[in-house]
């Protein structure tokens, strides 16, 4: 099944923007799920919405509460939160640069590609692309998507580009409270040596189809089994009828040469190759504000 895009718009670094594509880099089906199914019918589960002493509720009488304590809640209006929503904005800025190994892991929460939208983008992709591993940077900025806004970190893999979207500071847990009861003193010479020949012995290139899921693996066989025995139970759930419903071309030296300028550096001359042409990009060149 082909890659679906997940956002569309463009990378901005200074006054170079990139046309590019998003797509999520992790696949959500690869591991065995399940549906309930009530035994005796052999129809699916379904879960309703109840309240203790009223039963079921309807969908448009459920309102979002924000508990204040000692179980108060403040109640807001579906319009409310939906006013205060953010509009999806095709601009993903790069507005400052990290070195590669100064995130700390704990922040990284999902890998995106990014991808160019056609061939008249890639040039500027490549050079963000190569610039980026030149300078073992991570490029760091915005993102919203479906009324969302994330912080991202921008970073080259392989041939491309990965966008990570990281959690903020105020969704890190201080570890202090968890590792403060671990003594701090130093570990016996002896026992360390060890541990580091041991560390060394098995050390060796990251290879993430070396390590297996064995716990999926044993439910794949066991429903393979199940499926060729004529013993195994099965049901028809039938259909869901009772589902709820529910810019512009620019040269691309010229805007980074702009880009420089704008921010008080002497861009660096470039001759042309003779006899060659002037090679338009597929960048776009973001009005200065009045």
């Amino acid at each position: 099944m082909a890659s679906r895009a997940v956002w569309k718009g463009q990378i901005r670094l200074s006054l170079v923007s990139i046309p590019v594509e998003i797509h999520s880099a992790t696949k959500s089906g690869a591991r065995v799920s399940f549906r309930q199914i009530h035994g005796p019918s052999g129809k699916r589960v379904r879960y309703e919405k109840t309240v203790p002493g009223i039963g079921p509720v309807k969908a448009d009488d459920i309102l979002k509460g924000y508990e204040v304590g000692d179980d108060e809640y403040l109640l807001l209006e579906p319009d409310e939160i939906d006013a205060i929503r953010l509009e999806t904005k095709k601009t993903l800025e790069l507005v400052q640069f990290v070195g590669s190994g100064d995130i700390p892991p704990l922040y990284f929460d999902r890998p995106y590609y990014v991808v160019p939208t056609d061939e008249l983008a890639e040039d500027a992709y490549r050079v963000v692309r190569d610039a980026l591993r030149g300078a073992d940077k991570v490029g760091l900025g915005q993102l919203t998507m479906r009324g969302k806004e994330y912080l991202c970190a921008l970073k080259p893999c392989g041939d491309g580009l990965l966008l990570e979207t990281l959690h903020y500071a105020d969704e890190i847990r201080n570890a202090d409270p968890l590792f403060s009861g671990i003594e701090d003193e130093a570990a016996d010479e002896e026992l360390l040596d060890v541990a580091g020949q041991l560390i060394e012995r098995k050390s060796g290139p990251f290879d993430a189809s070396a390590f297996t899921d064995h716990y999926d693996t044993a439910l794949r066989e066991l429903i393979e089994a199940k499926r060729k025995s004529r013993k195994t139970p099965r049901a028809r759930a039938g259909g869901d009828e009772d589902r709820p419903s529910g810019e512009n071309v620019v040269d691309l030296m010229g805007a980074l040469k702009a880009s420089l300028k704008e921010s008080g550096k002497k861009a660096p001359a470039r001759k042309a190759p003779s006899g060659s042409k002037p090679k338009s990009s597929g960048v776009s060149r973001s009005r200065k504000s009045a």
